[in-house]
């Protein structure tokens, strides 16, 4: 019997396991990868859209005439008509607040950049979150009824798309998407990142 060695200096050969549709390891992962890359992107381009809207009023989900660079507030209307929950009173003293609106706009488009080109995932996925938890509060799904006496506009009381936002930016920050279609591979050997490696 014949036992095969290698030297230290010497580099093993690589080995590719192939499943039994005779794929390799590397063309298993490879879709799974783009796939992500795709919902990082679409994602990203959420919050993007969502920032560009409220900053130029596109007639979307704000009017010229309501847009940031017009003098309106991003957060005035969606804050000041909450009608449902425990911090109604709460997310009313904010509303139209300029730190508010500052940092509304800035979350957006913070989140929306970083995970549309794939850095700061694991950053954005915290920041997303909180802010996803937040805008789930104003809407308080659990309430099947307003302050105001209507019916709540919830279709569940517990998942809802906000729910699902900050889940996919959670995965997205977990898996290191931002390495596929992105630029998070020069990203992560930006010294800063190195050394911190939560702004993966």
């Amino acid at each position: 019997m014949k036992i095969l060695t290698h030297k230290p200096h010497e580099r093993v050969p690589e080995q590719r396991t192939r499943a039994s549709d005779g794929s390799s390891a590397e063309q298993r992962t490879r879709g799974p990868a783009r796939l992500l890359a795709v919902l990082r992107i679409a994602t990203g381009f959420v919050f993007l859209w969502a920032f560009l809207d409220k900053l130029f009023g596109w007639g979307y989900a704000t009017p010229p005439e309501r847009a940031w660079i017009n003098g309106g507030s991003p957060t005035e209307g969606y804050l000041s008509g909450v009608s449902v929950g425990p911090f109604e009173s709460t997310f009313h003293a904010i509303a139209g607040a300029a730190w508010a609106d500052w940092l509304f706009m800035l979350g957006l488009a913070g989140i929306g950049i970083a995970v549309t080109l794939g850095i700061g995932l694991r950053l954005s996925a915290i920041a997303g979150t909180v802010m996803m938890l937040l805008m789930w509060a104003a809407e308080w799904p659990p309430a099947t009824v307003t302050s105001t006496g209507e019916p709540s506009m919830s279709t569940n009381p517990l998942i809802d798309y906000h729910v699902l936002y900050a889940l996919v930016l959670i995965v997205l920050g977990a898996a290191y998407a931002g390495a596929t279609w992105g630029l998070g591979k020069a990203w992560a050997r930006l010294s800063l990142v190195r050394r911190f490696p939560w702004l993966i």
